[in-house]
């Protein structure tokens, strides 16, 4: 018995003396409670919404000042025309549309009802319910403000439309985040840990003393694992056309080209990973934890960015599957352009040239 608790007493000593296993013990319990208790949440807030009022009558002038001054939603925009319904869709900002009719202040007056029309961004169907239903009860608590002197009931239904997604199907959400997910894990895991496995195996070290140029050695890494990438996102679409009828609406060529960036930027941070690891358990264990759960976490395939603290949000900006995910769902669900992705693709694109140029000056600095 005593030598049992002797052993119990060195293993506590090993655990307490590793920095690094205290961090995961304590550390990342405390991170993941943080995160998912206050600072992820699906609870929507500052959503973007736009409204077309035809009325311009008091009582609608009313209505959008209530919906403004509430935490749900902000006016982004008035609308002037119903052919600015889809411009107001394509940048992402807004994500519902609320049409006031001509005669809303007259009908409301008359018959203490009037009828409205939401218009929603269907590409994530869950926070598209979620806001319909925010809004909803705005637009009901406004009509028993209206009537607070009158014995009527009321039931406000307003007229719903699922903009991108008719069918109200999942896939048009989940498929570009899938993408998202899947060319990160073979593009950055893969990659870390094959050349990890060469550096272990001591053929690493021949390539390093070879007369070949650094960048050649990364891009002669990259190659395979890029051209592996591609005929993945190729098989996702095409299972997406014919097993999720999720046709492209935008341009195939614009989407392989952003794909093809995001690919490029994912193998320049395995390589990187590659670098300052020395085993494959680490290769594998720093890939997770640095690239795919804030991509799970902040990338806005799984929770709203402008629902996060804003510190969170800032950090956002620094994960490259956030800007290939807007681009990827503006160019398959909404079908837009260059005109309205230039901005994430810039950002993208600079990634992607700051981490081949850090992974081509390690590489250089283990030559010398």
């Amino acid at each position: 018995m005593k030598q049992l608790l002797t052993f119990i007493r060195k293993e506590f000593y090993h655990v307490l003396r590793d920095r690094r296993v205290l961090l995961m013990l304590f550390g990342l319990p405390i991170v993941q409670v943080i995160l998912f208790g206050f600072a992820l949440s699906t609870e929507i807030k500052n959503t973007g919404i736009a409204v077309f009022d035809q009325d311009k009558s008091a009582v609608s002038s009313a209505l959008v000042s209530k919906i403004n001054t509430n935490k749900y939603f902000d006016i982004d925009r008035n609308l002037t025309s119903s052919n600015e319904f889809q411009d107001a869709f394509k940048d992402g900002k807004v994500k519902i549309v609320l049409v006031i009719p001509s005669d809303f202040s007259e009908n409301l007056s008359l018959q203490k009802k009037a009828n409205l029309q939401m218009i929603i961004d269907g590409t994530d169907i869950n926070l598209g319910n979620q806001i319909s239903n925010y809004l909803q009860n705005i637009i009901l608590d406004f009509y028993k403000s209206q009537a607070k002197n009158s014995t009527q009931s009321y039931n406000v239904t307003p007229e719903i439309r699922m903009l991108y997604n008719p069918q109200l199907k999942g896939a048009p959400n989940f498929v570009p985040g899938v993408m998202a997910l899947i060319l990160l894990i073979v593009c950055v895991m893969m990659t870390a840990i094959a050349i990890v496995k060469e550096k272990e195996t001591g053929t690493m070290e021949i390539l390093l003393v070879s007369p070949m140029k650094p960048s050649f050695v990364i891009i002669a890494k990259a190659v395979p694992y890029f051209i592996l990438s591609m005929l993945i996102v190729l098989v996702i679409l095409i299972l997406s056309y014919f097993l999720l009828d999720l046709p492209i609406k935008g341009s195939l060529i614009l989407l392989l080209f952003v794909s093809t960036i995001f690919i490029l930027t994912n193998l320049f941070i395995g390589i990187l990973i590659s670098i300052f690891v020395k085993t494959q358990q680490q290769a594998m264990l720093i890939s997770l934890i640095a690239t795919m759960l804030p991509t799970l976490m902040l990338s806005g395939f799984m929770f709203p960015i402008e629902n996060m603290p804003i510190p969170l949000q800032v950090v956002s900006n620094i994960i490259p599957a956030k800007w290939y995910y807007i681009m990827i769902k503006n160019i398959m669900i909404k079908g837009t352009g260059i005109p309205i992705i230039w901005k994430p693709f810039l950002v993208l694109f600079g990634m992607m040239m700051v981490l081949f140029a850090i992974a081509v000056k390690k590489f250089k600095i283990r030559l010398e």
